[in-house]
């Protein structure tokens, strides 16, 4: 069994463990990075670009070395190599957790439990939820279903299939350190300023695959290509914008406008202006059309590796 053939069955265990076991409750691999990283950063912080940038090295640059050297370490046997593979792949996946959490909001919605589905949403996503009717909460989590589908499913096997395990860690590892230290409040503006765009230019190619399979696997393929050319820029995230609007276009609903994240009011662009606004049912759509995506990536990505590697020898 060659070094490709290893990985593909070894990403496809992965990602077969993430469906039928999701996250584990207990010593999660990403969690343990993330309290990694939280100690490094009160090592380092300074209000400046270049400790930030130092910050950013030293933990993405760990997980990746620790990547490397995992690799090397099974080279030798194929079995091994299939079974580390499969086990980053599990670790770095989070489709399933992304689901649960999705249909749990879902759920309490469709009780008419307003308290639960907002106690809930910060789980999903880092809105305010006391400001958001059940409309609001439920675009909310059709957005970041939308969003981490290109984060934690589709952009780590993408990551994959160009670097075998080092690329699964480094960009898990690359979109953890962006979503602690990322955004833009005071303390973290210069700091995380360089987490931020390397995540950027990491995620770049994984939204373009999830934007263009979620035009295949949606309701509305001219829908979602019609919202894709015409919202995405707008966006002010550029791998965000390709995804939501992609997903919006399919689903045939209206996302964006104005949302609340740490007291700080954002009025963003509405994409698929002329889809219907969000319903709570369009929760369980938009998770069954990650899942669809989160396959086809897996196809894509291994099939990829394979003829890439193929047409190098």
């Amino acid at each position: 069994m060659g070094a490709d053939r290893s990985y593909a069955y070894g990403a496809a265990a992965g990602l077969l463990g993430d469906l039928l076991l999701g996250d584990p409750h207990r010593m999660h691999p990403v969690a343990a990075f993330g309290r990694a990283a939280g100690r490094v950063e009160r090592a380092l912080w300074h209000d400046h670009r270049g400790w930030g940038a130092l910050h950013t090295l030293v933990c993405a640059g760990s997980a990746t070395a620790l990547g490397v050297a995992a690799a090397r370490a099974v080279r030798p046997s194929a079995a091994a190599s299939a079974a580390l593979t499969a086990a980053a792949t599990w670790a770095v996946v989070g489709g399933t957790s992304l689901a649960r959490e999705a249909r749990a909001v879902g759920h309490a919605l469709e009780r008419g439990d307003l308290a639960a589905a907002r106690a809930r949403l910060p789980h999903l996503c880092g809105r305010d939820p006391q400001a958001l009717d059940a409309d609001a909460i439920a675009r909310a989590v059709v957005e970041s279903v939308a969003e981490n589908t290109s984060d934690a499913v589709v952009g780590a096997l993408v990551w994959g299939a160009v670097a075998g395990v080092p690329g699964l860690l480094g960009f898990r590892a690359v979109n953890t350190l962006d979503a602690m230290v990322g955004h833009k409040s005071p303390r973290l503006r210069r700091f995380g300023w360089a987490s931020a765009r390397l995540d950027d230019v990491a995620g770049w190619p994984g939204a373009r695959l999830t934007a263009v399979l979620a035009v295949l696997a949606g309701d509305d393929p001219r829908g979602a290509v019609r919202a894709w050319r015409a919202d995405a820029h707008r966006h002010p995230s550029p791998n965000a914008g390709p995804v939501e609007a992609s997903f919006a276009g399919a689903l045939g609903v209206r996302l964006g406008g104005t949302l609340s994240y740490g007291g700080r009011v954002e009025h963003r662009p509405v994409l698929n202006g002329t889809g219907r606004p969000v319903r709570v049912a369009d929760i369980g759509r938009a998770v069954r059309l990650s899942r669809r995506v989160g396959l086809l990536a897996l196809g894509v990505t291994v099939a990829g590796r394979l003829i890439g590697k193929g047409r190098g020898r």
